[in-house]
């Protein structure tokens, strides 16, 4: 279905091509799977298929790139629209519309379809993504995750051939992406789609994919092949085939099921004398304790009695909470349940309806930007919100001004996060990762006491979000808070001491990681859930009590 020959592609002034090297087919009416580091790109090779790349990004390709025959140099997007439906990173980019349901139909109007059948279209697409409750809603005022839906949603009306995905599960929670991806096994499956992915978070797709194409590092030529095959090699992999390489597994597992049926001995030999160890890798106080123990001396942030409405509509509901110094706290909840709302009333974008917020002695949409910032900081789910400078350099130079300080603390902290981006790089021609990485560099050059993260590892990979969690740990051991909506639940289980869950617009869960997420079906970490009843959170800390003698040995 995709034939690409001898593809490579060289953006203006790049000394080296961005991929090159690629000699593949996509077969028809499978879900291929297109991992590799944050960089290498990944974004490119999709954009070749749906011909972005080089009608719209500008750069030379050479090669051939054909989709079901036609030739992609010569056929511009528009006229491969009825053949392939894209879905890039960013779904802001993506509408053309105001409401769900209007932009859920706009693409079958640009294709003349018929309006009885394009309204049974938009009434099957609404029940498959659970969309049916916001066919009204202005796109504007949907959480990241519902846009996300609405961005997939609005390709799948038109019944492409082949879809190409861009991290389409990087804004949603495991529920929803697991209806979402259930939805791509059932177009595969039932009608024959193609399905060309592109997806960092691996422990959700890796396992529904029939082959994998692995990009290792830029420029290289990739591999192809059987799911585990590729996972064997690959630099970039997800905690449970991190666990059966530990274990020694083989072939590597690629599910929570295989590798529960292969953990039996595992799970024996952490039963016998190391059971102390469980839990220590994130869980070292309770946190909550420590908020009421200490109080006066720690908290940087209370709210208590919190509502905000917006319009009509109740969005937060009897919040009371308090963040402590040196604690690092997980945000997590299903799309639309108030996390990036309550992070907004921490640094006054959201004005409350009742009950207050206290940020070190402000009340955040009364206190002065300059005061304010000196006290929290929100890296948003957006990153180019943040960026308006020509280069990188640019960018970290202000951020260092505009911080107080020293040269050089911003670039140092983005050469920590994504090694190899040059200081004279543009900011649009970053990957959503690098930038959501410069981001969070430009924020924590302030180091501020209280720090604010709204899904800070959506498109990283696996070793960026490893250098982001070292980081956040060294501010936490510094006596920052680290607040983190987020749904990527190996990161709270990696990094997190407290989980809030939350839903409808109030907490329902509050407590310490291990008994909050280990009791939590959807919200639990591959290595809890392969390992239970036992509470392991993370494969490092299963490796560190393997490493140590167990209890009573000579």
């Amino acid at each position: 279905m995709i034939r690409f020959e001898q593809v490579s592609v060289t953006y203006a002034d790049a000394a080296e091509p961005t991929v090159s090297q690629v000699d593949l087919v996509v077969p028809e009416g499978e879900l291929v799977l297109l991992v590799g580091p944050s960089g290498v790109g990944k974004s490119t090779l999709l954009g070749t298929v749906c011909g972005l790349v080089p009608h719209f990004t500008g750069g030379t390709l050479r090669g051939r790139v054909s989709v079901d025959g036609r030739d992609t140099r010569t056929h511009k997007p528009r006229e491969l629209a009825d053949l392939v439906g894209t879905v890039g990173q960013d779904p802001l980019a993506h509408f053309v519309t105001d409401t769900v349901e209007d932009e859920l139909a706009y693409g079958m109007e640009s294709l003349g379809i018929a309006p009885p059948v394009m309204r049974r279209r938009v009434e099957e697409t609404l029940d498959l993504l659970g969309l049916a409750e916001l066919r009204d809603r202005p796109i504007a005022t949907l959480s990241g995750g519902q846009q996300q839906r609405v961005a997939i949603g609005s390709v799948l009306t038109t019944h492409p051939k082949v879809l190409v995905l861009d991290e389409p599960t990087s804004a949603l929670d495991p529920a929803a992406a697991e209806e979402v991806l259930a939805v791509l096994q059932r177009l595969v499956h039932d009608l024959g789609t193609t399905v060309l992915m592109a997806e960092h978070r691996l422990e959700r797709v890796v396992q529904y994919a029939d082959q994998v194409i692995l990009l290792p590092e830029r420029g290289a030529a990739p591999t192809m092949g059987a799911p585990a095959d590729v996972m064997a090699v690959s630099p970039v992999y997800p905690p449970v085939v991190a666990l059966g390489r530990l274990a020694h597994w083989s072939p590597l597992p690629l599910s929570v099921r295989d590798a529960r049926r292969r953990a039996s001995a595992l799970r024996e030999r952490l039963a016998t004398g190391h059971a102390e160890d469980r839990g220590t890798a994130s869980v070292t106080a309770a946190p909550t304790q420590v908020a009421t123990e200490q109080e006066a001396t720690v908290q940087v942030a209370t709210v208590r009695g919190l509502s905000v409405r917006r319009g009509r509509a109740e969005t937060l509901r009897g919040i009371d909470l308090t963040f402590a110094r040196g604690e690092t706290v997980a945000l997590m909840g299903r799309n639309g349940a108030g996390k990036s709302t309550l992070l907004g009333t921490f640094v006054g974008l959201v004005t409350p309806a009742s009950g207050s917020v206290d940020v070190g002695g402000l009340t955040p949409h009364r206190a002065a930007p300059a005061e304010l910032i000196r006290r929290v900081g929100l890296v948003p789910q957006e990153p180019r919100d943040l960026l308006y400078a020509d280069t990188v350099a640019a960018e970290c130079t202000a951020a260092d001004t505009d911080a107080g300080a020293a040269p050089g603390s911003c670039r140092a902290l983005v050469s920590e996060l994504l090694p190899g981006v040059a200081d004279d790089t543009h900011p649009r021609d970053l990957s959503e990762g690098q930038r959501l990485a410069l981001a969070l560099a430009i924020v924590l050059t302030g180091r501020p006491p209280l720090l604010l993260l709204d899904e800070p590892t959506r498109g990283l990979d696996y070793a960026a979000k490893a250098r982001l969690a070292a980081i956040l740990k060294g501010l936490a051991a510094d006596g920052h808070a680290v607040v983190l909506a987020t749904h990527d639940v190996e990161l709270a289980a990696e990094l997190a001491d407290r989980v809030l869950i939350m839903a409808d617009g109030e907490i329902v869960a509050d407590g310490p990681t291990a008994e909050v997420v280990v009791s939590s079906p959807a919200f639990a970490p591959q290595t809890a859930k392969v390992l239970a009843p036992q509470q392991w959170l993370t494969v490092s800390e299963v490796e560190r009590a393997l490493s140590r003698p167990a209890r009573g040995s000579a």
